[in-house]
């Protein structure tokens, strides 16, 4: 749960500074992320995760593979290699791999089935739980060093396998999770947030903007985690 809010927090927070900053030049770019942890589906996760990649995807290897225009049983073979090469994009581990064919099963099962998202009322609340959960478990093999690594992980989260770090949570993690879910769920986009918040509201946020340098700047060590892809 902690790298599942860590790694959007930090990408699409970059993001949002490229945009930012890009406007102060006269360059608009595109959001990349459309709120991707209120999705109702794995489909409709990639329509808001990492847009610039998924896009990518789709338009220079899922449609030249031939898309979904060959029949159920190619489809799902462009599916699965288009999430195999998007895996690979990001190393050339094993790990990433694995995470690619886990969301490759997932886009499969849901084509297979006709899955809609619902959009709202209880159902819409659960196929939203449901996606995050599946999120998560990807994000064990994206995180992970090692296959190994990756599938004792799993043992521990069932209660086998040999022991695990554990993560001492102290209140500043625990307000850390509060404000990640009310940021994730409870608010719009960072774009049309930005487009409606007046001044004095601005004016308010830079007290807690100081606090996070300041924060940042305490550290030892701040992790940057798309460095490296």
């Amino acid at each position: 749960l902690a790298y599942t809010f860590q790694i959007y927090f930090d990408f699409s927070g970059y993001s949002d500074m490229a945009i930012g900053l890009g406007l102060m030049l006269g360059f608009r770019f595109a959001p990349n992320f459309d709120q991707p942890y209120r999705a109702r589906g794995v489909t409709d996760f990639w329509r808001r995760w990492h847009l610039s990649l998924s896009t990518w995807l789709r338009d220079y290897l899922y449609i030249p593979l031939g898309g979904n225009r060959a029949g159920g049983a190619r489809t799902y073979v462009n599916l699965m290699l288009t999430m195999l090469l998007g895996g690979l994009w990001h190393g050339a581990n094993w790990t990433f791999i694995a995470w690619g064919a886990y969301q490759a099963f997932w886009l499969v099962v849901e084509r297979a089935i006709g899955a809609r998202p619902p959009k709202h009322g209880i159902s819409g609340a659960v196929a939203m739980a449901a996606t995050f959960l599946i999120t998560m478990g990807g994000w064990v093999f994206f995180r992970a060093p090692s296959m190994d690594a990756a599938l004792n992980y799993f043992g521990c989260l069932a209660g086998f396998g040999s022991a695990a770090p554990i993560l001492e949570l102290g209140p500043i993690h625990l307000a850390a999770f509060l404000v990640a879910a009310v940021v994730t769920w409870g608010l719009p986009t960072t774009q049309a947030l930005a487009a409606r918040l007046p001044t004095w509201w601005v004016a308010l946020l830079q007290p807690a903007f100081i606090a996070a340098l300041l924060q940042l700047h305490r550290a030892d060590h701040v992790p940057f985690l798309y460095y490296q892809f």
